[in-house]
């Protein structure tokens, strides 16, 4: 139950840098869920500098919650 509520998430509560919300949402990635499901590789694939892939993590992190699809 917490982990759907966590997924379904505006990737906005993440607090993320606007222009990493900005990308995100240009590339269709609405919801954490969205975030979530990628790995590192695919961020990359998708435009994102490793300094923002890196901020991406530590918030996901703070929520619990990692890249490719892992949650605590």
């Amino acid at each position: 139950m917490i982990k759907d509520t966590l997924l379904k998430m505006d990737i906005i509560e993440l607090n993320l840098n606007d222009s990493i919300l900005k990308k995100l949402k240009c590339k269709g990635i609405l919801i954490v869920e969205d975030l979530w499901k990628l790995k590192r590789k695919d961020l990359k694939n998708l435009g994102f500098s490793d300094m923002e892939i890196s901020q991406i993590i530590v918030k996901l992190q703070l929520n619990a919650i990692d890249l490719n699809k892992k949650i605590y």
